[in-house]
């Protein structure tokens, strides 16, 4: 173990010689594991058998425009929680925030993972722009884009008319900053072939409370929360 991880186990949780830890890889599931060796520095681990198998969340990317710190953490640690394969901070026209913090995001994605009994970690990316992510987006991932100007309108997913949808296809959700988006960027993304827009209800939501609705609409319909038996919405 690194000198984070030894702190953490035994300054933090007080754990001593043979006490039980579970260790993931993001690969190969859960694995119970024994304290072999305790230090102030560091420490080993003897590996000894597996408990769960690995699960993986949906090929689902979560695009946000960062916010206040603790409300990015925020976003981070629940997309983490609630299943999001991949986590990209986007830089917006009315983005207020112009730089992050990606390694303190990533570790954040990583404590998410351990508390929630996750075997997988979702990689947080660096800062990007918008309009050069969607220049250069795969044709075959749909873009659940968060626009609150439907709040008099249907959704596609709230009324079972998505299209290019179900489990196994790669999708991704946007939410936009405080804001808002520009009426050029909504112009945009209403004209792209591979994006659905999506109304969150009657009320605009806080950006980190729409990351949240938004996660919880698209795993409810299209993601690993629909029961085995049942159809996917298609």
């Amino acid at each position: 173990m690194d000198r984070d991880q030894a702190n953490y186990l035994f300054n933090v949780m007080r754990l001593d010689q043979g006490a039980s830890v579970t260790l993931f890889n993001g690969r190969d599931g859960a694995w119970r594991a024994e304290v072999a060796e305790r230090g102030k520095r560091g420490g080993a681990l003897q590996v000894a058998e597996q408990t769960a198998p690995q699960r993986n969340p949906p090929d689902l990317w979560l695009l946000f425009a960062p916010i206040k710190k603790a409300r990015t953490d925020f976003i981070v640690e629940k997309a983490a929680e609630m299943g999001a394969s991949r986590i990209l901070p986007v830089q917006t026209e009315f983005t207020n925030s112009e730089r992050i913090r990606q390694d303190r995001l990533q570790a954040h994605a990583i404590e998410a993972a351990e508390q929630c009994g996750g075997t997988f970690v979702p990689e947080v990316a660096d800062l990007a722009r918008l309009d050069r992510l969607l220049s250069d987006w795969p044709e075959e991932r749909q873009l659940m884009f968060c626009d609150e100007a439907l709040f008099d309108r249907p959704s596609p997913l709230t009324n079972g008319d998505a299209t290019s949808s179900g489990t196994g296809t790669p999708w991704a959700i946007l939410i936009g900053p405080e804001g808002g988006f520009s009426d050029a960027e909504r112009s945009r993304l209403h004209a792209l072939p591979f994006a659905h827009p999506v109304s969150l209800g009657p009320r605009i939501l806080r950006a980190d409370t729409a990351a949240v609705a938004a996660m919880t609409l698209w795993q409810d319909r299209l993601g690993d929360w629909t029961a085995p038996n049942s159809d996917p919405v298609r």
